[in-house]
């Protein structure tokens, strides 16, 4: 692995992302709608069904990015889940909209998420395998705006397919898209050679209780204490950002007065402001520190909730989502080289899946709780309050967080 940024392999590897931000967009924006039409779904029933894939995360990422760092096969390490898991979940997500039993759409869904998560976490560690540490924040950059252009076009061109199509074709033309996205990393991206696990850890690694011992965290107490610090801070905007994914359908339909279809072109006006803004957050992240460029993502995005409590002027509406987007790249661009700096080399894809242990941990208990919030005080506006009092308490964690970022690189 050189010593510099490799742009055009970051590019490619980036679309691993893209494939899991294109499902989880339209996933995001038309299960609540179907649940709600289709099965006429209460707020606290679509919350559970939709944490269903965060139950998953937190009970798989760990266990599935540890067994990817520990993974020999011709293919590498991480491929071998990719190129099994994403043609399973293309299957599945497109016949999602036509089961008319609830039995059977629940089933599909299930199957899908579970899946789903078999993958992601050794698609994300690509990105740390590939480049040097110095620079993963702006790699991150580039891997999230890849991934910002597959929110985009999974929510303005959903929109429109919806708008021509009703609920299957946005999910069908994404699962299409997924495949092709599966086929340039295949052609593209070599994983570096790793040497062969050592005869002994091999021996060991067939019982389950060294497994087990193998997600074991190797830090010292300053260490672990930033490293507990910041999940926190991830679980709290993780609870914030995914209620606000997961309900800003049913909000606009109830409070804007539009449609579904323009309700997901309107999301994707975020996901313009994470595309646009991806790179030069990694770089700013670079410049003046990771921790620093979250502390502005969270001062601003709570400062933008407060006025989508009374505001309904679409256009009004489609700047602050932009500023959004701004500020939500501040924040997951850098959080995620932050994991993997205290990781360590040897165990990026099991510090990866505690990244994923508690955002989707986050993500499994806010839905139903934001649900049950929601059928009580009936006012989809509580929405943003909620996100508020979330991102405030993420940014009393990372205030507290004290590692994380790179030492300074050596003048050659």
């Amino acid at each position: 692995m050189k010593d510099k940024l490799d742009v055009k392999t970051t590019i490619l590897l980036s679309f691993g992302f893209f494939a899991s931000m294109i499902l989880w967009s339209v996933y995001n924006a038309y299960v609540p709608v179907i649940l709600r039409e289709n099965f006429a779904a209460s707020g606290f029933v679509i919350g559970l069904i939709m944490s269903i894939d965060n139950f998953f995360g937190v009970v798989f990422q760990p266990l599935f990015g540890r067994m990817s760092d520990r993974t020999r096969t011709r293919f590498g390490r991480r491929l071998p889940f990719l190129f099994i898991g994403i043609p399973v979940c293309a299957v599945l997500f497109s016949i999602i909209p036509h089961m008319t039993a609830l039995w059977a759409f629940m089933g599909v869904v299930i199957v899908f998420t579970f899946v789903m998560g078999v993958w992601r976490t050794p698609a994300v560690s690509l990105m740390p395998d590939l480049t040097p540490g110095p620079f993963r924040s702006q790699a991150n950059g580039i891997v999230n705006l890849t991934g910002g252009v597959g929110a985009v076009l999974a929510f303005a061109g959903g929109g429109v397919l919806f708008e021509l199509g009703g609920f299957p074709l946005p999910f069908l033309v994404s699962a299409i898209i997924s495949l092709g996205a599966l086929a340039i990393v295949a052609i593209f991206i070599r994983e570096p050679e790793y040497p062969p696990l050592p005869p002994k850890e091999e021996d060991k690694s067939q019982t389950l209780t060294a497994f087990f011992k193998s997600f074991s965290i190797d830090l010292n107490i300053q260490e672990k204490k930033s490293f507990i610090l910041i999940l926190s801070a991830i679980f709290f905007w993780f609870m914030g950002y995914n209620t606000i994914e997961t309900f800003f359908s049913l909000y606009a339909i109830a409070t804007l007065g539009i449609t579904a279809g323009q309700a997901s072109i309107l999301l994707a006006v975020i996901g313009a402001g994470v595309v646009l803004f991806a790179i030069p957050c990694g770089f700013l992240g670079a410049k003046i520190g990771r921790r620093k460029t979250i502390f502005i993502g969270i001062i601003g995005m709570s400062a933008l909730f407060i006025p989508m409590m009374f505001i309904t002027n679409i256009w009004i509406i489609r700047g602050i989502l932009f500023l959004c987007g701004i500020f939500w790249a501040c924040i997951n661009i850098n959080s995620l080289p932050m994991i993997v700096r205290i990781s360590g080399p040897m165990k990026i894809g099991l510090f990866i899946g505690y990244y994923y242990l508690f955002s989707f941990s986050a993500q499994l208990i806010t839905t139903p709780i934001y649900g049950l919030i929601l059928d009580f005080v009936g006012n989809y506006k509580s929405l943003w309050v909620y996100a508020l009092v979330t991102f405030i308490l993420a940014g009393i964690c990372l205030f507290f967080v004290r590692h994380g970022e790179e030492e300074p690189k050596p003048v050659s």
